[in-house]
């Protein structure tokens, strides 16, 4: 009898144990679907409307340079192609490939893309109308279309796009009249409507920045009122222009008493300011007036750095400093005066990006990517020369150096015991590693992960990404990161910063 009660036992420990290894397998085997698909919406036939929707973009456009090339129509999602940005559920967000001398038309798909925000195809050839259909996108807040040979009319409902805040169209051959409906858009701040041949009156905008200049039925000179400008504030007028003896008197004696009053106010203000001072004087203080721009960028919760204390937190960006060299900036380490250490990124190229308004909605996108395994922005610095974004700094390792270094019993849940299978653990982590390559076109089909997962096809793919990233480093100089390390040997100091990294430049 306690025989019989010792070998139940066994048999109940042993399906206990299977029942926990099939479920560390299943969620290992969720977190690949999750890198390799998305969440967006689908279609009838189960297609991603969004993927459909830039298919009709790309098959209207002609790309010299293949800027294009990784967009599938067989993809689960576009949210890993150039040029897109995604929001953490996985919707396309943004659409930039400003100066790639794209040429055709622009397709009314892009109507589809409902939760587009930002869309960037400046200095291009792209030909043909503006599709009325980009009114539809109610969550638009930067259009920018210019420097391209755009013909016909303004479309009229560009006004529904409420939330429009940026609108350039200047630099293209529009004609007829501007649409009055532009009046509407009360979030309108800049608008750029120059050099075209549109006619008729001007609308009254509420945009604070607006430039009609070179449509010569508009403005032939250029001297002519309302070609460009920003909007006047309002004067205060005064009525009584009549004012007696004795009033003018009095009026003397309340300025005299307030201009008293005034200084008396400065002077308690600077010895208050003084006392401050001698009490914090010994705390080193870096703050540079010259260095920062005067425009504000208020999101949520990020610190703003002055560009002398992230200066001085990595030692003047020392090369002893540098942990990451990408093809959009460095990333250094270094420690604030508080003891913090972070992770800063100097960006290259500021001046090139589409200035201070494209730079807040960059820095607005990273703040939005929220996930477990992404680090949040921690603050920013903005000068007249410089972009920097700084991040927590993690240096954890990776999963990638623990598969190398055969020790990936640190990510095997502790309750297994010994009783899972070793090779299959290895399998499933090469798995993984696959779907995160750098480069999109590298990374397995989620028809192909099930194949792998079968057993059928992970040697060859295995081998070859190896292969990929010998050759990589053999052709790398010795100071130099490849781009098919930024995801490996990088994360070994950095296990998620790189993540970060990627989000703060076009995809």
């Amino acid at each position: 009898m306690q025989q019989d009660f010792i070998q139940t036992k066994m048999v109940q420990r042993k399906r206990e144990v299977r029942e926990s290894y099939a479920l560390a397998c299943s969620s290992l085997f969720f977190f690949i679907a999750l890198l390799c698909s998305s969440s967006a919406e689908l279609t009838d036939k189960g297609v991603n409307y969004e993927v459909l929707a830039l298919i009709g973009i790309k098959s209207s456009l002609i790309d010299p340079h293949g800027v294009l090339m990784n967009w599938d129509d067989t993809a689960v999602d576009p949210c890993s192609w150039n040029m897109i940005t995604c929001s953490a559920d996985g919707f396309v967000l943004s659409l930039g490939a400003p100066s790639q001398d794209l040429s055709g038309t622009l397709s009314s798909s892009i109507g589809n893309l409902t939760y587009l925000q930002t869309v960037l195809l400046q200095n291009n050839y792209i030909t043909g109308h503006i599709p009325p259909e980009i009114g539809k996108l109610m969550k638009l807040k930067t259009l920018d279309l210019s420097t391209n040979n755009f013909t016909g009319q303004i479309p009229s409902t560009l006004s529904a796009s409420t939330n429009l805040q940026y609108l350039r169209m200047n630099h293209n051959s529009l004609t007829g009249t501007i649409p009055s409906s532009l009046a509407n858009m009360t979030q309108l701040t800049f608008l750029d409507l120059s050099y075209n041949n549109l006619s008729g009156p001007v609308p009254r905008s509420h945009a604070k920045t607006f430039n009609v200049m070179g449509n010569p039925q508009i403005c032939p000179t250029g001297t002519e009122k309302d070609c460009n400008g920003t909007q006047p504030k309002p004067t205060i007028i005064n009525l009584n222009n009549e004012a007696s003896d004795g009033g003018t008197k009095n009026r003397k004696i309340a300025i005299a008493f307030g201009a008293g009053l005034t200084c008396i106010c400065l002077l308690i203000i600077a010895f208050g300011f003084l006392i401050w001072w001698r009490r914090r004087h010994n705390q080193q203080i870096f703050f540079d007036v010259n260095d920062q721009n005067k425009e504000e960028v208020c999101l949520g919760n990020l610190r703003r750095f002055s560009f002398k204390e992230l200066q001085s937190a990595t030692s003047n960006f020392s090369s002893k400093n540098l942990v990451g060299k990408g093809g959009f900036g460095n990333v250094y380490k270094g420690r604030l005066h508080d003891g913090t250490i972070v992770a800063v990124k100097r960006l290259k190229d500021v001046n090139n990006g589409g200035g201070e308004i494209q730079f807040q909605t960059e820095v607005e996108m990273i703040s939005l990517a929220v996930h477990r395994n992404l680090l949040r922005l921690y603050g920013l610095c903005t000068t007249s020369m410089e972009r920097l974004l700084v991040y927590p700094y993690m240096s954890n390792g990776s999963v990638k150096k623990l598969q190398q270094e055969k020790n990936l019993e640190q990510i095997i849940d502790k309750d297994l015991e010994r009783n899972y299978d070793r090779i299959e653990v290895e399998e499933i982590v090469k798995v993984a590693l696959l779907c995160t390559q750098y480069l999109p076109i590298h990374r397995p089909k989620m028809s192909e992960v099930v194949r792998m997962l079968e057993g059928d096809g992970l040697v060859e793919k295995w081998e070859a990404s190896s292969q990929r990233t010998e050759t990589n480093r053999s052709y790398s100089k010795p100071n130099e990161f490849s781009s098919s390390e930024r995801y490996s040997d990088l994360t070994d100091d950095s296990s998620v910063l790189v993540q970060a990294m990627e989000l703060s430049g076009p995809r």
